[in-house]
């Protein structure tokens, strides 16, 4: 066991926990599904840390952890995970991992491509550039910038169709 690298990873776990819960409560909306997630990509990572050859794509390795430990509870899950606010505990709202926005955004979000929708949650939720998007998603940067734009196309039409009385 490398020490050293442990202890990097360790921190960089500790130190970022609240972006990763945000990350993977956008995709499963239960607060107790996201935390399944992030702790299961945790061991993931823990399990597979030394495999890391350069720990400055340490964020960019466990993103992509969290996408797909995500992606796949939402597989197995399926039946289960109902879309839309109305089985989500109201305090779930009300912490500070909630996106900022309002309900008509996070809606038109859940009716994006799973890989459209990653990217823009990678984007603007987490701040992440192109290039470590396109190695999170392990996709061409230009597929990258063509999920964005459709993605971000798509939002603009269903938000302007949202009745805000």
């Amino acid at each position: 066991m490398n020490k050293e690298k442990y202890e990097v990873v360790k921190e960089y776990v500790i130190s970022n926990q609240q972006k990763f819960y945000r990350l993977a409560f956008s995709y499963v909306k239960n607060e107790d599904a996201a935390l399944d997630v992030v702790q299961n990509s945790i061991c993931k990572l823990l399990e597979s840390y030394e495999e890391i050859r350069n720990l400055k794509y340490l964020s960019t390795y466990f993103y992509r952890i969290i996408v797909n430990e995500s992606l796949g509870f939402i597989r197995k899950n399926s039946k289960e995970i109902v879309c839309g606010d109305e089985n989500i505990p109201e305090e779930v709202y009300t912490r500070d991992y909630r996106f900022e926005g309002d309900d008509g955004l996070l809606k038109a979000l859940d009716t994006l491509a799973d890989e459209v929708r990653t990217v823009i949650i990678l984007r603007f939720y987490n701040e992440l550039s192109l290039r470590e998007i396109a190695k999170i998603t392990d996709t061409n940067l230009s597929t990258v910038k063509s999920r964005l734009y459709t993605g971000l196309k798509r939002l603009k039409q269903a938000l302007q169709e949202v009745d805000y009385e």
